[in-house]
Order: C-alpha cells, then structure tokens, then sequence
C-alpha cells in the first residue's frame, strides 16, 4: 500500500531513512519543512508499507509558475532524493503512484532524481555525474595523495594569510555575501538568504559554513551537509577577482580536511555536466564521476524538459543577468529561482 504522509508519520518516516542502505540526506522529512518554509511549496510525501512496516519513501514537490510551468520533483534544489526502497516491488509502487498523482494534478513532467539503474519504464537522462572521492583515515594522509601541483595552489592560498573558519549561522552572512555574486556572474538567480537559514535551523547536527577571508572580507564558501558517511558540498562560490590567489583551493583542502577530522568516509563533491570545467576541478582532488540517472514521466510523451542556463531560450535572460547590479538580484533572484528545480 502507497499512501500520502502527513506531519504525524515523520516519526516512522526518518526512522526508516536513517535505516534505509540507499536513503540519503534529502529524504529525511526536515526538508519537506525547509522546502515549504522557505519556497511555499506544495509537497507530496508517499509512504509505502507492507504489513504496517514501512517499506520506502518517496518525497516530492509541485512547482508551478506561468514561466517554468507545472511539474513535480523529486527534490528540487538538491542532488539526491528519488525513490528510497527496499525492494523492486515498494520501488515499482511508489513510482506508479507518483505517476497517478503526477497525472491527477494534470502538471506537465514528473522528474525522479534517482541514483540507481532501475528506470520504471520511465524515459531517462543521464547528463550529469556525481562527483565523489573515499577519504583516508587522516588529513596527512589526504594530503600526500595530492599532486605537488595541487598541493601548491593550496599554500599560494595559505601565503596570503587567509583565514578559514567553519561554523553554522555566523558564517551565513559570509557565505551569502559570495554565493551571491558568483551567482550573479554566472547569470543565474539567486536563492533567498532565508533558504539556508532553515537548513541550518532544521538540521543544526549535520550541516555548516565554510568561509575563507582575505582580511575582513570573505572571498570563498561552502555550504556542508553531512549524513552517515558522506559530507557533501551542494553550494560553493569564490570570487573571480581573487583566482590569482586560489582562496577556492584553500576553500576545498580545509572542507576536506574537515571531513577527514569529522570522521566521514566519502565527500561529496556534487553534481557537474559530462566533460565540464567544474567536473574537472573536482576530478583533480582525486573524485571519480558516478553517474546519476534522472528519470522522467512526460505529459502526452512530449520532449524531456531543459530548465537549465544551456537552454538556448534563456541565453539572453542570462546575458542580461549578468550585467544587473548584484543587490538588485538579491531582491528578485529568489522569486525566479523558487520555480527552478
């Protein structure tokens, strides 16, 4: 049996997760909560049990705007949060349910972020790579598996007595302040400060701020969340003006480092298109691609969707973005990017 949760299953919800082999950080249900509080969002959590022991989940949410259109997500904003089951059979129920709900809503396409083989006869899409590297036992012994190349863009950093420092909520403003003109300057909006702010609220145990300063003013950050063995770094940022002096080398060797501290056994590195820059800065830590099959339920089997920059109908959307001042993004990016998965 599938059925839609409400508040009162979190309880089994999150005990499930936290036992699941194949759950990870998104399913738990703080997110739904984030993704309600911060976007107003309307989520569709399924259930599906067997003899009254719960057997998977399934987590979505409905974005809707004239824009974007009409679609659910299994999650937006993240990487990871397809179906989550124990077995084919839960896994085939949850699908076929949330294509009935995907139907009865009448959106336009059901996107399932799944990072497993099994398609559901459902169309697939396989353009991107996560982007993950195993950790040794120690920060010495990370370091001597770097490239003396590697190793010395870490220390023109480290000459320049820049301070790193990690934490939760005093590091927001720090890490806002850079992710927001790098945002800018890629041409893509930017999502509300509020956003982050209920991460950190609703998991105050598993996620942190990474932020490098030039002074008193911080030139690269990373957002962390952490589950079981995995720390992963969803949003990163440095400014262009400071490449020279490689703040984000520093940025990545000290949330390694920091992992390797904290006792998780993989980073995450996130998600990059095939054959991208950014996949190749991952790639030089040592991170090796797995890749992530997305798939899709398409109302009247129309063409897979492509809400992304590449997308040659926003070239000039982006173009324009780019050259606003980043203040004014700050005020209307959110608006925009809540419809973008």
């Amino acid at each position: 049996m599938v059925r839609l949760c409400t508040t009162t299953d979190d309880a089994r919800w999150d005990d499930y997760v936290q036992r699941s082999t194949t759950a990870h950080a998104y399913h738990q249900s703080a997110w739904r909560r984030i993704i309600e509080k911060s976007f107003g969002h309307r989520t569709y959590y399924l259930m599906a049990e067997h003899d009254g022991s719960v057997q998977g989940v399934l987590p979505l949410a409905r974005l809707q705007s004239a824009m974007f259109g009409d679609f659910l997500v299994s999650l937006p904003y993240v990487n990871y949060a397809g179906c989550c089951a124990t077995d084919a059979a839960a896994s085939d129920a949850l699908v076929q349910e949330a294509v009935g709900l995907a139907q009865s809503l009448g959106v336009r396409h059901l996107e399932l972020r799944n990072d497993d083989d099994t398609d559901h006869g459902l169309r697939t899409r396989e353009a991107k790579v996560a982007m993950r590297l195993p950790l040794p036992d120690s920060p010495e012994a990370l370091w001597k598996g770097f490239t003396s190349k590697l190793r010395s863009q870490i220390k023109r950093a480290q000459q320049e007595s820049m301070e790193v420092r990690i934490g939760r909520a005093e590091e927001l403003d720090a890490f806002y302040e850079v992710f927001s003109v790098n945002m800018r300057d890629l041409g893509t909006p930017v999502y509300a400060k509020r956003f982050f702010r209920c991460i950190l609220d609703e998991l105050p145990e598993s996620t942190w701020i990474c932020s490098v300063r030039l002074g008193n003013q911080p030139v690269a950050a990373g957002f962390l969340s952490g589950f079981r063995g995995t720390l992963e770094i969803p949003w990163a940022s440095s400014l262009r003006q400071f490449n020279r002096l490689s703040p984000n080398m520093l940025l990545y060797w000290s949330v390694l480092k920091f992992a390797t501290e904290q006792g998780f056994k993989t980073f995450d590195f996130g998600r990059s298109s095939r054959d991208s820059g950014p996949l190749r800065f991952k790639a030089q830590w040592g991170a090796a691609p797995v890749p992530l099959k997305w798939h899709y339920w398409i109302k009247k089997n129309g063409p897979l969707p492509n809400l992304t920059p590449t997308n040659p109908r926003y070239q000039l959307a982006v173009r324009v973005w780019q050259r606003l001042p980043v203040a004014v993004t700050r005020v209307i990016g959110p608006g925009i990017v809540k419809n973008l998965p």
